[in-house]
């Protein structure tokens, strides 16, 4: 027992001489894990970003805006057109619309009513901008329609004359947040329902990026166990170590549970990152998370050794580890869900232990 915990002492200490050795081990797996979570989680609005300019400041140019501002397809801000020409080109959005200085009761009833839609092209942001503007601009024209018809109605009755053009521009702004008011009471001819059937198992990009990121980190390093058995013989150190009373199969062990403890190590260091960091769900059966690593290790450490009897130099057991790790990371869903798959290549993964460290991690 002495003998293997000397050779898992060695074996640690060799591991950990060089600092850079700490960015893989901690380092790089919580940055990864913070960004890749951050970036796949759900957005709390979805409705396309665009950019309004209200350059004519009246009556229709609000009820535009309060009816863009009700579209269930885009998000507006208001804004002035210098902002919205540098937001523009440097593509942090894909619409700007310009309501122009002689969009007003006149121009549309004669029909030369102006509105000016910047985009970006071939963007699909931006034609979804432009089709959520040209509904709310045939609900607004009926909306003005309306109004239109009540001055045109309260100037032919018998006796009645408007006092100045200000009266009858009130009379209009009036008679339009009226027809306004009444066509969002109005009932809708197209109801829209929402799916309700709740998914039997509920998804979590943050969790998913955390075993994802923990599996693949952790099984990097095992598999370039092969490495340590390389250098050995590359250096001749295990030649020497085999002329003492030290047998191959204790040297093995001793490699091998050195490594697979650093292992189990580094997961419970991002399992408790993931628990008070990220507050994720990891202690919720504390017995087969340990069974689970315990086993994700155990496979990845496996694959190592059995890597360890081809691999001829470090160089070469260093660069098949890492290459045989990201593949099997990615095809058994570390960094993208299995779902995302066909389905012919989530049956086929199913071989890689990694599709079942996953699988068993997020159960």
């Amino acid at each position: 027992m002495r003998k293997i915990l000397a050779i898992t002492l060695k074996d640690t200490i060799v591991r950990f001489t060089s600092p850079i050795e700490w960015v893989f081990f901690l380092v790089l797996p919580i940055i990864f894990t913070v960004v890749i979570g951050a970036s796949s989680g759900p957005s709390g609005d979805d409705r396309v970003k665009m950019i309004v300019v209200d350059q004519a400041n009246n009556t229709l140019s609000e009820t535009l805006i309060t009816s863009l501002e009700a579209s269930s397809s885009v998000k507006i801000e208001i804004r002035k057109i210098e902002d919205a020409s540098s937001a523009l080109e440097q593509k942090k959005i894909s619409s700007v619309l310009i309501i122009t200085e002689n969009f007003n009761q006149q121009s549309l009833i004669s029909k030369n009513a102006e509105l000016e839609l910047q985009q970006l092209p071939n963007n699909t942001e931006a034609l979804i901008a432009q089709q959520a503007v040209q509904a709310v601009l045939s609900r607004v024209s009926s909306v003005v329609d309306i109004a239109n018809a009540s001055v045109t109605r309260a100037e032919s009755l018998p006796g009645f004359k408007f006092e100045s053009e200000a009266a009858r521009q009130v009379f209009f702004d009036s008679s339009l947040e009226k027809a306004q008011t009444l066509l969002a009471e109005s009932p809708n001819r197209i109801t829209e329902e929402k799916g309700k059937t709740k998914d039997s198992v509920e998804f979590d990009p943050r969790s998913n990026a955390s075993a994802g990121q923990l599996i693949t980190w952790v099984f990097i390093p095992l598999i370039g166990l092969s490495g340590s058995f390389a250098y050995e013989r590359q250096k001749g150190t295990l030649r020497r170590l085999l002329t003492t009373p030290t047998s191959k199969g204790l040297f093995l062990t001793g490699t091998i549970i050195g490594q697979v403890m650093t292992a189990i190590v580094q997961m419970l260091l991002l399992v408790l990152f993931g628990i008070f960091v990220m507050k994720l769900n990891w202690a919720q059966a504390p017995l087969a998370l340990a069974v689970m690593l315990i086993s994700s290790a155990l496979a990845a450490a496996a694959l190592g050794t059995m890597l360890g009897t081809f691999v001829k130099t470090e160089s070469q057991a260093n660069g098949l580890s890492i290459m045989i790790g990201m593949v099997m990371a990615l095809m058994g869903g570390c960094w993208y869900p299995l779902e995302l798959f066909p389905q012919t290549v989530q049956q086929i993964v199913k071989v890689l232990p990694t599709t079942w460290a996953m699988q068993g991690l997020l159960d």
